[in-house]
């Protein structure tokens, strides 16, 4: 039988100073300040997680959604949710992955009004919905001036 193991160290609980040209944690970097951001927009990191969870499923490394939904403290409602975003054509797919993430403001798409596409089956009725979506998404966009 093997023994257990313990790990035993010190841990210092003491705060480090910060190097000389270090920001405070209240000062924002020049890029988050700018606007520009490396995170893509909220919904296509909501389809590229959809895509990994069902990977995972289908590998076996994860034995349901319910597992996954669990170990991502998340209900099995929102998970359903999320993974619906599989039902979309794979060209809508393509374009939720590649929207721009705006400057400023909110997302000209929320997942409600993408997952309303995704409930229906036929491609070409969502692909439709897009355009009808699309358009008026662009209504709502501010004037720049």
């Amino acid at each position: 039988m093997s023994s257990p193991l313990g790990i035993e160290d010190i841990l210092a609980l003491t705060r480090r100073r910060r190097a000389a040209g270090q920001k405070k944690n209240n000062e924002r970097p020049e890029s988050v300040a700018s606007g520009a951001s490396s995170r893509g927009p909220r919904i296509a990191r909501l389809l590229a997680l959809a895509w990994h969870i069902d990977g995972l499923v289908r590998s076996g490394r994860l034995a349901s959604y319910a597992t996954a939904a669990r170990l991502g403290h998340v209900s099995r409602a929102r998970l359903s949710q999320i993974m619906s975003l599989l039902n979309l054509a794979p060209d809508l797919q393509e374009r939720l992955l590649f929207l721009q993430r705006p400057n400023h403001g909110r997302a000209l798409l929320a997942l409600r009004q993408v997952l309303s596409v995704a409930g229906v089956l036929d491609w070409h009725e969502q692909r439709r919905r897009w355009r009808k979506l699309r358009r008026a998404g662009k209504d709502r966009a501010p004037a720049v001036s």
